[in-house]
């Protein structure tokens, strides 16, 4: 079977992605130039096509001025690990320039990024992003693309979740680069954080339940394959849901049962048209999926997932040695006024906390626990008003009622103020892909 101009750019977009997916997120070094080369060369093969350079035109022209203001942001990444002279160091990074006087050497030139080959990787990925949303513009123009890109990402949720369970159920020995030694008692498969995981599989969920809904709302228009295609769909859902059980993640299972409120609270009291047969899928999620399998699963840690203050509340004992989320927030927003208009640098955290960090003997800490404070020391005011300003006009919701941007959104805000996910770059990655290809309106798949 001959495949069609569009499915060949499509494939070749999953292939790249996948890399994304079964490393760690794309979460080093080393992936973020890889995916930013892959990235950058199906880019350059699209522009080929004059079909695809038209909708690369097209959208370049409608979203001008969004455009300019994230390639300013990327200059402004740039300057972060410009070496500048240190009388105007003085002036840009009063944190550093302390620091290198501290020294008592004859640095003449520094950086205003705590660690520039750490922010240097990182405009790479912020640029890489750029390129996707071109790519994603050029070829994923039709309800038909949506359809077969949410295929994708539930099949390889599935095969995640899947490896994810039959390592968890063996006692998550090292298997081959997957190292397992940080959650010996959780799922976490390709990825070394549990919550991260479970982050992902909450967009495979998304994916498995637009399906879902799109067969049974065109039952007239569907082929006859739909039917098994529906039953496999429904398979991967199952193993997904159990996925991010078994992760453990508070944040996670939190952030499933809000996922299944909002199409709950859709397909019940929103919709004018009802779909009784996706009301009963949903409700079998609730009582098998979550409950039943939840409960098989999830033992005596089901109400612990949910019970967010648990362990800070523990940390809160003198006698209690590490560091808890609470404490990491905490000092993360009071260094905020430290690096307040040009910030510390993108990737630089780690860098911060032990250079500002009391006492923190052999401890250590690569993320905030909260985006939100860790986004706006990276990049300062300046930088995170126009990162702000440039996707303003890329994934708002306008006037249109959109379910999934408001699940969107809703993960956005607990993810910012509780969790370092978002800067993890697979789930960057599935942000941008989400807001790009669902639109300003309700997702219909025909």
């Amino acid at each position: 079977m001959q495949l069609s101009k569009n499915k060949k750019y499509q494939y070749l977009f999953f292939s790249i992605l996948s890399i994304f997916i079964i490393f760690n997120g794309g979460n080093s070094n080393l992936l973020i130039q890889l995916n930013f080369i892959l990235f950058g060369l199906l880019f350059l093969m699209c522009l080929k096509d004059k079909n695809y350079n038209l909708h690369f035109e097209y959208f370049f022209k409608k979203n001008k001025n969004s455009i300019i203001l994230y390639i300013l942001f990327l200059l402004f990444l740039l300057l972060q690990i410009i070496p500048l002279p240190l009388n105007l160091l003085k002036i840009f990074a009063v944190e550093k320039f302390q620091y290198i006087n501290l020294l008592r050497t004859d640095i003449k030139f520094s950086s205003i990024s705590l660690s520039p080959s750490e922010s240097f990787f990182q405009i790479l990925h912020y640029t890489t992003l750029l390129v996707l949303l071109f790519i994603l513009k050029m070829i994923f123009y039709s309800e038909r693309h949506k359809k077969r890109f949410f295929l994708f990402l539930s099949f390889i949720g599935f095969l995640s979740s899947i490896f994810a369970i039959l390592l968890y159920l063996n006692g998550n020995p090292d298997f081959l680069i997957f190292k397992n030694q940080f959650y010996k008692t959780a799922s976490t498969g390709f990825f070394i954080n549990r919550t991260v995981f479970a982050v992902f599989l909450l967009f495979s969920l998304i994916s498995c339940l637009e399906l879902l809904k799109s067969f049974n709302e065109n039952k007239i228009k569907s082929r006859n394959d739909d039917f098994f295609l529906k039953i496999y769909v429904r398979l991967f859902l199952i193993f997904i849901t159990i996925g991010i059980i078994t992760s453990y993640s508070r944040i996670g299972n939190f952030l499933l049962i809000i996922t299944i409120i909002f199409y709950f609270t859709d397909e019940l009291f929103i919709r004018k048209n009802k779909n009784k047969s996706f009301l009963a899928i949903i409700l079998l999620v609730i009582f098998f999926d979550i409950l039943i399998l939840g409960f098989y699963f999830g033992a005596s840690q089901i109400i612990d997932r949910f019970y967010f203050l648990n362990e800070e509340l523990h940390a809160l004992d003198p006698t209690n040695k590490n560091i808890s989320r609470l404490e990491l927030i905490k000092f993360s927003y009071q260094q905020l006024n430290n690096f307040l208009f040009f910030g510390y640098g993108s990737g630089s955290y780690e860098t911060m906390f032990q250079l500002k960090f009391i006492n923190p003997d052999n401890k250590f800490a690569n993320h905030a626990h909260s985006d939100l404070a860790e986004f706006i020391g990276e990049f300062g005011i300046i930088g995170i008003f126009l990162l702000i300003l440039s996707f303003f006009k890329f994934f708002i919701i306008k006037k249109n009622y959109n379910l999934i941007n408001l699940i969107l959104f809703s993960y956005l805000f607990i993810i910012l103020l509780f969790d370092f996910s978002l800067h993890i770059p697979v789930i960057q990655v599935l942000f941008v892909i989400f807001f790009s290809i669902t639109g300003n309106k309700t997702t219909q798949i025909n």
